[in-house]
């Protein structure tokens, strides 16, 4: 198990070698932009947008080791307000057995997770969609109809009117977490978008987090050059262990 290090204010390189780089990315940090976004500004007006962790870890490698190639590739994104680990490769022969691996399924990703109510044990099974009724991402009625997604939830401390909970993925899908959490009746404190039943109204948030309280906890999979099995934890964030510590002694 790799040493877990406290955050800082900005992203923290955990691990790098010539083949990989694992990073803590703090919340409020785009992972990488969407190729969308790229087509829409174009290379002139990409030079004023917000810059993201990929465009930022070039340099902040080339830092640590001036002589070693810098440039990254993104294999998996984090959600802009979702803080935690994120692996990048550095070569194309990376790059695709990462890729390979995340196809199928055999990453290990868990998730911390602080939401509103009393959450429960359970593993949650749906087909997920880009519009379940109300203009938002959501779980189909229709078994099979869409992609399926497996998340497995444990309580880890019950904190009153809150919990919080692990979330292991079994399934990597877009908001996966949120989600399901969200449809189970405990959205995430901070969550504004999967935080009411469909056509319904929001469910009432007093945490004051400010931004969804979810974070990459753990990160696990093969080296993709020397086939060593590899782990990395991640301690929770001053904002959300804050707000768990203020739950404590409410």
């Amino acid at each position: 198990m790799r040493k877990r290090r406290a955050h800082g204010p900005g992203p923290i390189i955990r691990y790098a070698d010539k083949h990989i780089v694992i990073v803590d990315k703090p919340a409020g940090l785009t992972t990488m932009r969407h190729a969308e976004e790229i087509a829409e500004f174009g290379p002139r007006g990409k030079r004023f947008l917000p810059p993201t962790l990929a465009d930022m870890l070039p340099n902040l490698l080339a830092q640590r080791r001036p002589n070693e190639r810098t440039k990254v590739r993104a294999v998996h994104r984090l959600d802009k307000d979702t803080s935690g680990l994120v692996v990048f490769a550095r070569t194309v022969e990376a790059e695709r057995h990462l890729g390979k691996q995340f196809r199928a399924h055999s990453i290990e990703r868990v998730y911390r997770a602080l939401v509103r109510g009393r959450a429960k044990t359970a593993r949650i099974e749906s087909w997920l969609v880009r519009d379940r009724g109300d203009g938002r991402r959501g779980s189909s009625d229709t078994p099979g109809q869409g992609q399926r997604a497996v998340t497995h939830v444990r309580i880890v401390e019950e904190l009153g009117d809150y919990t919080l909970v692990e979330c292991r993925l079994e399934t990597g899908r877009t908001h996966q977490v949120r989600i399901h959490l969200g449809e189970a009746g405990t959205p995430l404190c901070g969550e504004r978008i999967y935080d009411r039943p469909l056509h319904g109204k929001p469910l009432p948030d007093g945490s004051g987090m400010k931004r969804v309280a979810l974070h990459a906890a753990l990160l696990g999979f093969e080296h993709p050059a020397t086939g060593e099995r590899m782990r990395w934890k991640s301690n929770l964030p001053k904002d959300m262990a804050d707000s768990i510590e203020r739950m404590r002694h409410a």
